[in-house]
């Protein structure tokens, strides 16, 4: 049934595999390969979109400084691979001290807190240009699960099975669960952001990689 419902949909079903399933279709050995040409990439096209963000940097920055008081970036403490803790680093794109009052919240779709600058940068996805410096320390890489937030991990662990799994391999600035919807704002939607992320795992090669960055710059376009 999980084969079946994988080749259809494209997610692992959460409710039909055990952890007698990780040990059959989850061989890292196998992907060593793999991971070094993916690193490899990852560290060229770094470069490259690091170049092209530091031409845009000053038009950049005017406009956000212009139109929303507060810093030009935010940083933000993420769950990378085997959960390590690490600082994200983006073009702010919410009014400043957005959740000084409510505390940590999921980003939502017509989420009040953004500014009208930072929803079109949300949308061509230039505030994550900055993501180029965690790529290149080998925090992150290009394509892979999102990064999730360490407030939300202790419910998402206790409400969601298999949900640390996702950190086997290393976040992604876009990744197939992104493709699908560009929010996940509660326990549940998390659940199918993690069928993507598994299915993501289990099947990441090169070909699914160029796949998910043809998507992206599709996604970005229209």
């Amino acid at each position: 049934l999980a084969s079946f419902y994988e080749q259809l949909t494209g997610r692992i079903p959460l409710g039909t595999i055990n952890q007698v399933w990780f040990l059959e279709n989850i061989a890292e050995g196998n992907k060593r390969i793999y991971e070094i040409g993916k690193r490899c990439i990852d560290i060229g096209a770094a470069v490259i979109l690091a170049i092209i963000f530091i031409v845009l940097l000053p038009v950049l920055a005017l406009v956000i400084k212009l139109t929303s008081p507060g810093p030009l970036f935010y940083k933000q403490k993420r769950l990378g691979q085997a959960g390590k803790t690490f600082e994200i680093i983006k073009l702010r794109t919410m009014a400043n001290n957005a959740e000084q009052t409510t505390g940590p919240v999921w980003a939502m779709s017509d989420d009040p807190r953004i500014t009208k600058i930072g929803r079109f940068l949300r949308k061509m996805r230039i505030d994550e240009l900055p993501q180029c410096w965690n790529i290149l320390k080998g925090e992150m890489s290009f394509i892979g699960p999102r990064a999730e937030r360490p407030e939300f991990h202790e419910t998402l662990v206790n409400e969601i099975p298999f949900y640390e799994e996702r950190y086997l391999v290393k976040p992604g600035a876009t990744g197939l669960a992104q493709l699908q919807r560009s929010y996940y704002a509660s326990v549940a939607d998390t659940a199918e952001k993690l069928q993507y992320d598994l299915f993501y795992i289990k099947n990441r090669a090169f070909l699914l990689d160029l796949s998910i960055v043809l998507k992206t710059i599709r996604v970005i376009l229209t």
